[in-house]
């Protein structure tokens, strides 16, 4: 998960009930394994004292920011997002990469044409 971060920012009271999944989120970014994944990713944590709602903000290799509302979000929820919108990241690269263009463009007559049609074969076709 960290592999498509640079930057997570943990902001939580840990007096607050609403901030276990700011806790979960916290465990999951300090596991070594996800540490290894991308070593240069900061993870700053903000311990704080008001009612503010507990928070994560994340920001992508790309430069974008994301900040995800932890008092109605479970951590599992924001590491599926998180991950979901790495491999759209991946994706962008390796068009990129390629050299073509992104977004990919799929022309509107291609769009419209029905799918080919595939017929089950039949025994006798498949005792040859």
């Amino acid at each position: 998960m960290l592999k498509f971060l640079s930057k997570v920012k943990v902001e939580f009271n840990a007096l607050d009930a609403r901030a276990g999944a700011c806790m979960e989120f916290l465990a999951q970014c300090s596991a070594t394994k996800a540490r290894e994944s991308n070593p240069s990713c900061q993870l700053q944590v903000k311990r704080r004292t008001d009612d503010h709602p507990p928070q994560i903000k994340v920001t992508f290799v790309n430069g974008v920011e994301e900040v995800f509302d932890a008092s109605t979000t479970s951590a599992q929820s924001i590491r599926s997002l998180i991950l979901d919108k790495g491999q759209y990241l991946e994706t962008e690269q390796m068009f990129r990469d390629a050299g073509e263009a992104w977004p990919v463009v799929i022309p509107l007559d291609e769009l419209n044409h029905p799918p080919p049609s595939i017929k089950p074969r039949k025994a006798e076709d498949k005792k040859q």
